[in-house]
């Protein structure tokens, strides 16, 4: 009988002894409300992601997950907010490719390091953009608005979500590309942008899947390509930019998950499994792939990796639109 209970008996010792190496706060933690910070206002791709894992983590950790929307200065405001919190978990950031990668090239100067001030956790979800077109029009595919662009230089406008968003640089990247001229009209954020294409303001606009996949299906507006290598889910019929007659053209911007420096590594290790086991659920997964959005967990090493190599990418298409702010 003491042999059987022996196996037992050191299997709950040693369990006991791998719960005592934690740290009492990884273990506790969380004991108050966690925030996670959106530098948008609601109802973007960033407030939807915030929102739909925060709801899940809070039924997990048993805590509320409240969302902190703390937009203005392209995401600097949220940015410079997190970057001085404490690193104790209960600060989290959805940060973007605009907020992390883009920013650094477009302003001379910033609150904060883009890449030591913060803790990388994982990329959540890549997000193709879509090229669309108001009704009104005269264009089916990319290859008829490149002919278009040409038969008329400078007169078709699109919208932005402001000078040095990534819509603006996407669309930049696209005129470069294509070899056409196309005139910017930079709006004060993502929903004016939209409003300014669907009231006919401007011919067309790059926005990111989520944003612009309901319009599309209803009938609103015009897709005619998406920026990733490949078709996306939510828009299948809808071919890549590339395929639509510009080979080699990709721009896919990405969100994901950060937190103030310094977060030790075993509390880092439990919001990370957390958040993984999130977003790879089949209900959260096909909400996101609904939207147009693309789930692409990383580890933490891997997210850093990705967001240092996205700032040398990005500073050079800040450098070649030309674009910068104070």
């Amino acid at each position: 009988m003491m042999v059987k209970m022996i196996p037992v008996a050191l299997r709950v010792l040693l369990l006991a002894l791998a719960w005592a190496c934690i740290p009492l706060h990884a273990q506790t933690f969380p004991s108050r409300p966690v925030r996670i910070v959106v530098p948008f206002p609601p109802g973007g791709t960033s407030d939807i992601l915030a929102r739909s894992i925060g709801q899940k983590l809070a039924e997990e950790w048993g805590q509320p997950v409240l969302t902190d929307n703390r937009p203005g200065a392209a995401g600097n405001i949220a940015s410079e907010n997190v970057a001085k919190s404490k690193p104790d978990g209960y600060t989290l950031y959805i940060n973007t490719v605009g907020t992390h990668a883009i920013n650094p090239a477009i302003y001379a100067k910033l609150a904060f390091d883009p890449l030591n001030d913060f803790t990388a956790i994982t990329n959540l979800v890549n997000l193709p953009s879509v090229l669309l077109v108001h009704p009104s029009v005269p264009v089916k595919n990319v290859k008829e608005l490149i002919a278009l662009a040409k038969k008329r230089p400078g007169d078709l406008q699109y919208s932005s979500a402001g000078s040095g968003a990534q819509p603006h640089l996407t669309a930049e990247m696209f005129k470069t590309a294509a070899g056409i001229n196309l005139l910017h009209v930079p709006y004060k954020g993502a929903g004016p942008q939209m409003i300014g294409i669907l009231s006919g303001e401007v011919a067309l606009t790059f926005a990111t899947a989520p944003s612009g996949v309901p319009y599309v299906k209803s009938g609103q507006l015009r897709a005619l390509g998406v920026t990733s290598g490949n078709r996306i889910p939510a828009l299948p019929e809808v071919p890549t930019i590339a395929e639509g007659g510009v080979p080699g053209y990709l721009a896919v911007g990405w969100n994901g998950l950060i937190g103030p420096a310094a977060i030790p590594a075993p509390l880092l290790d439990k919001i990370h499994a957390a958040v993984v086991k999130i977003v790879r659920s089949p209900e959260i997964n096909a909400r996101l792939v609904d939207l147009g959005a693309e789930p692409a967990l990383s580890t933490p090493a891997e997210f850093a990796a990705l967001m240092k190599a996205e700032i040398v990418k990005w500073a050079k298409v800040v450098k070649d639109s030309g674009a910068k702010l104070d």
